[in-house]
């Protein structure tokens, strides 16, 4: 079997626009990029799939094509329906709320950043001064390991322990 190297280059570039469109704002683009991306798994699936123009269960004689990857398109096909239909309509609601389809950061996203950059400078110096400190800096250090008991149900009545 050949693989024509058109589907390949098409392939990769139907991956590589798909997950560009989805790193937009954009919900509309979001949903450009996602049905990008179907189309090129479709046609990955359809490379990898055997022989072209035969069936997969015809006679004994010559080459056959591989039933599975039919029937992952198929399956490739229904998801890539079915979360195109979730996103539209995630987009329509977007433009009746808003009159427009792109996300923005909200005060609380804008918030967390802040305290993201904050907490990172604390972390740092944590990790400076734990590197100046020789000494062992677990909870654990100076306390000799014991070996875990299980207790049945009876034990724990003795112990006066709740069930």
């Amino acid at each position: 079997m050949t693989v024509s190297i058109t589907l390949v280059v098409v392939m990769g570039a139907l991956y590589a626009l798909g997950v560009f469109a989805m790193l937009e704002r954009s919900l509309t683009r979001v949903l450009i990029g996602f049905l990008l991306l179907g189309n090129a798994t479709n046609l990955l699936l359809l490379i990898a799939m055997g022989f072209p123009g035969v069936s997969p269960f015809h006679g004994n004689e010559g080459h056959q094509s591989d039933p599975l990857p039919q029937a992952l398109m198929l399956t490739a096909i229904v998801i890539t329906f079915a979360v195109s239909a979730f996103l539209l309509a995630l987009i329509y609601r977007s433009w009746q709320l808003g009159q427009a389809d792109t996300v923005e950061d909200d005060e609380e996203d804008l918030s967390l950043h802040e305290r993201a950059g904050e907490t990172e400078g604390v972390l740092d110096d944590e990790e400076e001064d734990a590197e100046e400190e020789d000494e062992e800096t677990t909870d654990f250090s100076g306390t000799e390991a014991a070996p875990l008991t299980a207790v049945t149900p009876q034990q724990s009545d003795e112990r006066g322990g709740d069930r």
